[in-house]
C-alpha cells in the first residue's frame, strides 16, 4: 500500500536545533496534510486501561477545544486516545492520529474502523514505513514524534511509568507547554505529576484550560519556533 512520505519540516516548517534532536527523517501520512499546518494543535494522551471518569475528562477536553478551532492529536490508542479523536470527530472538530505503526498496520485492531475514518476524513500520521517490526520501544517513539508535532500536550489520566510520561518529558525539553489533569494531582499515590511540576507543567482546571488556549500559536503554523533553553 503506498502513503504519501515526507520530511517533518515539509509537513511544519523548519526546525530548530531542538526540535531536530529527536525528529524522524521522516513521516508517511495518509489524508489531510493540512492539518498540520492549519491552526493550533492540542495533543490529549492518556492510559489505555482508562477510568470512566478519565474518558469523560478527555471527552470534554476535546469538545471545549473544538470549539476555539483547535486540531486535536491523540496516539489511536485504546482509552484516552480514542475518546480525545471520537469527541473531537463528533463535535465538528478535526483530529490527527500519530500512530506506533505503519499505516498499513493497526493497533490495537478494535480501533481499526476508526483509523480507517481518520485516514479518510482527518489526518494519520506515522514516522514507521511499511514492513516495521512493532513493538514495546515504537510507542515511546510515537509518542516524542507527538510531542514535536503539537503544540501542547495534556495528560488526563495516567500512571508512574506509563508510556504516555515519554511524551511529557519531551514536550518539557521542547518547551511546549504541558498540562496535567487535576486529578493525577489530587492523587497521593503518583509520583510523577509533582515531578513534571518542578519542571514547569501546569495543573489542567476549567480556569487553567483558558491560558492554556491562550498559549497556543494564533492563526495558520508557519513561523519557525525559538529554540528553548
Amino acid at each position: 500500500m503506498h502513503f504519501d512520505r515526507w520530511t517533518p519540516e515539509d509537513l511544519l516548517r523548519p526546525l530548530n536545533e531542538a526540535e531536530k534532536k529527536h525528529a524522524p527523517a521522516e513521516l508517511f501520512v495518509a489524508g489531510d496534510r493540512s492539518l498540520l499546518r492549519a491552526g493550533p494543535t492540542v495533543a490529549i494522551v492518556g492510559s489505555r486501561d482508562a477510568t470512566k471518569a478519565g474518558l469523560a475528562r478527555a471527552d470534554k477536553l476535546a469538545r471545549r477545544l473544538v470549539q476555539h478551532a483547535i486540531v486535536i492529536m491523540s496516539g489511536l490508542a485504546e482509552g484516552i486516545d480514542a475518546a480525545a479523536h471520537l469527541a473531537a470527530m463528533r463535535n465538528g472538530g478535526r483530529t490527527i492520529a500519530v500512530l506506533g505503526t505503519p499505516l498499513d498496520q493497526c493497533f490495537p485492531a478494535k480501533n481499526r474502523a476508526l483509523q480507517q475514518e481518520i485516514m479518510r476524513d482527518h489526518l494519520a500520521v506515522s514516522q514507521f514505513p511499511s514492513g516495521t517490526k512493532v513493538g514495546r520501544h515504537t510507542f515511546p517513539i510515537r509518542n516524542r514524534t507527538m510531542a514535536l508535532l503539537s503544540d501542547a500536550t495534556v495528560i488526563i489520566e495516567a500512571k508512574d511509568g506509563s508510556g504516555s510520561l515519554h511524551q511529557g518529558w519531551e514536550a518539557i525539553r521542547l518547551g511546549r507547554p504541558l498540562y496535567l489533569a487535576k486529578s493525577l494531582f489530587d492523587d497521593a499515590s503518583l509520583e510523577f505529576p509533582r515531578e513534571f511540576a518542578r519542571y514547569g507543567a501546569e495543573e489542567l482546571t476549567d480556569e487553567t484550560l483558558d491560558t492554556l488556549i491562550e498559549q497556543l500559536p494564533k492563526g495558520p503554523r508557519g513561523a519557525v519556533s525559538p529554540i528553548p533553553f
